[in-house]
């Protein structure tokens, strides 16, 4: 083992495990994590001085101003005991009214603070001045209008037409433009709190939710477990709940409560699938919440209440992969996080891997395989259009939005990272490794050197044979995809490619492929074999054959209305303008406006659809398309 990573296996050398099920409560609020003292340059925060340990929260929600009016009391570890440090934490674009401190947690006197000078990524340090003996800090602020985690939905943007909506989305460094916290993923909290709506809106955060909770404008929130600042959430509007199992449920607004309760039907036997190759789910509840159209993610891990995007609601399960990619979290990100965005990919090629495991075991090694493959094409088509430097698993984003990191890079070359682990070991083996790996870190954040001493100690010393195979620092360190890495393949695209070429030569119609028992993932693999641009001819009779323009599933349309640009089939154009300005999830957004603006009049088109969606659209997805169009504000 060469590279600096051989050089930290010694330290973790005594912290052997057997793999065998240990019950892992969750340490006390404020223990450090694994990664704590990790130097986060995303965040002005100071845990090593002063660590906040527990949040109070307390807002009203204010539709009418898009606000959030309120309080937060942080509970405070000072390191050593007694320090004189100040208090240092993260905001962005939030006015601070008043700071107090208290020794007791009952009585409280103001204290100086100075907010610092706005960075474009980073906000503003908030620095408070602290007595030797305090224990608490209390400052009153509100948010900004424009607060970039925070989207304030209208009546006629929701499914009901009738009330507003209100959403966070906190990850990467969204947090701290509401809350004013220590916004790094090494810092983890336990909260309260009390949330003030207009009457007949029901509200939910990332905690523990009561469904039959009265509509009279004023909800109690409890999280018990710590986690990481990017993990608070919360969201108000008229959802409604329908449960699932004893401990899984949907909320969603009225009228697509049915839909969504048929569609994730299966959580319960995910949740199950889950336990039995990883561990226990130690967070209470699994709920979901679908989110109104603008939500910019396909899902996010909001422990207890994952928030879903509508566009997987198939009718058939066949998206319900994201369902178990959040669901994976609750061991791989939720339980144990990645220390800095540089670590995304302990969150996310984790939650990848775990999240087929999941997927092969409800619904079998097929379709598992299906989505390996699919997932190996998404990375190559990534790596193709980026450079170097974010070609590698623990790529450095100092200076840069971590959200720039939220390529297929971490997921799915993180995912094949673990999968060629798991065929160089065994899976028996890796999986007690895995196991024991979630039990030693449980509710910790980690760094990668952490992890890979981890490694080193509990699986590759012990069988120097196998290890010799693992090219460490070519995975966690270079560019690409080390040759050695394993290429998923599946039987059921083996037929699917067949009848590609034989419709491309002419042998059969488009009405003579065998589509009948197609699944999305079939579809997908068809749709990506054949050549672009492809004839308008041929677009024309496969549009005639399938109705490609007009299906209701988004992961076929999207893959659809990409060709549609790339081949000018303008059969499709209508479509296009509806599909960008009804939803606002970017991983559409962002490949369907970088084709468009390639040609002149793609570009013209880019321009004016977005002039129609931009103020529909998330923050997170402002900020992504406005780079592609080049958009200037009137």
């Amino acid at each position: 083992m060469r590279g600096r990573f051989a050089r930290i296996a010694a330290p973790f050398a005594v912290a052997m495990v057997t793999g065998c099920r240990q019950e892992v409560s969750a340490p006390r609020p404020g223990t450090p994590s694994a990664g704590a003292e990790a130097h986060d340059p995303h965040s002005y925060s100071n845990p090593h001085q002063v660590q906040v340990s527990h949040l109070d929260l307390d807002w009203d929600v204010l539709f009418d101003e898009k606000i959030l009016r309120g309080s937060v009391v942080l509970t405070l570890e000072r390191k050593p005991p007694g320090g004189a440090a100040p208090l240092v934490l993260d905001t962005r674009g939030l006015k601070i009214e008043k700071a107090e401190t208290s020794v007791d947690g009952e009585t409280f006197s103001p204290a100086r603070f100075e907010l610092g000078a706005p960075d474009k990524i980073l906000g503003s340090a908030l620095t408070i001045a602290l007595a030797p003996d305090a224990t608490r800090a209390r400052l009153t602020y509100t948010t900004s209008p424009e607060a970039t985690a925070l989207q304030w939905l209208s009546p006629s943007q929701t499914a009901g037409k009738k009330h507003p909506f209100l959403f966070t989305q906190s990850q990467a460094i969204h947090a701290r433009s509401w809350i004013p916290l220590q916004d790094t993923p090494a810092v983890r909290v336990t909260y309260t709190a009390r949330v003030r709506t207009p009457k007949d809106l029901f509200a939910v955060m990332s905690a523990e939710n009561d469904p039959k909770a009265a509509r009279d404008g004023e909800f109690a929130f409890r999280m018990p477990q710590a986690i990481p600042s990017y993990l608070i959430a919360l969201a108000v509007g008229d959802v409604v709940f329908a449960s699932l199992g004893p401990r899984t449920g949907v909320y969603a607004e009225p009228s697509v409560l049915p839909l969504a309760a048929r569609e994730f039907a299966d959580a319960e036997k995910m949740i199950a699938a889950a336990e039995r190759l990883f561990g226990p789910y130690r967070w209470g509840r699994y709920d979901i919440l679908v989110l109104p159209p603008s939500f910019p993610f396909g899902g996010m891990e909001n422990p207890r209440l994952t928030f879903a995007t509508p566009t997987i609601l198939a009718g058939d399960r066949s998206l319900v992969a994201l369902v178990a990619h959040e669901l994976a979290h609750s061991w791989s990100g939720n339980l144990v996080t990645n220390a800095t965005w540089r670590d995304f990919w302990l969150n996310e090629g984790f939650t990848k891997y775990i999240e087929r495991r999941i997927q092969e075991e409800v619904y079998g090694v097929a379709r598992a395989d299906m989505e390996a493959v699919l997932g190996r094409q998404d990375l190559e088509k990534d790596l193709a259009r980026l450079p170097d430097k974010d070609e590698i698993l623990h790529v450095d984003l100092a200076g840069r939005d971590p959200d720039e990191g939220f390529t297929d890079v971490p997921y799915e070359k993180g995912a094949l990272f673990l999968r060629g682990l798991e065929e160089t070991f065994g899976r028996e083996r890796f999986d007690r490794f895995l196991r024991g790996y979630f039990d030693r870190f449980a509710f910790r954040s980690l760094t990668t050197e952490e992890f890979t001493a981890y490694l080193l100690a509990n699986l590759l010393e012990a069988d120097a044979e196998r290890a010799a195979r693992v090219p460490l620092e070519e995975w966690l360190e270079r560019p690409g995809i080390p040759a050695s890495a394993p290429r998923p393949s599946s039987g059921t695209f083996a037929k699917i490619e067949t009848q590609a070429e034989w419709w491309l030569s002419r042998k059969v119609p488009a009405s003579g492929i065998e589509t009948a028992a197609w699944t999305t993932h079939e579809w997908l693999h068809f749709l990506r074999r054949l050549p672009v641009p492809l004839a308008a001819e041929k677009m024309g009779e496969l549009d005639r054959a399938f109705r490609l323009t007009r299906s209701g599933n988004s992961e076929i349309l999207f893959q659809w209305l990409l060709m549609a640009i790339q081949s000018r089939y303008e059969g499709a154009y209508a479509r296009l303008d509806e599909f960008l300005t009804g939803m606002g999830r970017r991983k559409y957004l962002k490949p369907l406006y970088e084709e468009l603006v390639k040609t002149p009049e793609g570009r013209e088109r880019a321009l004016a659809i977005y002039r129609k969606a931009r103020t529909s659209y998330h923050p997170i997805s402002v900020e992504t398309v406005d780079k592609i169009v080049k958009w200037v504000s009137s």
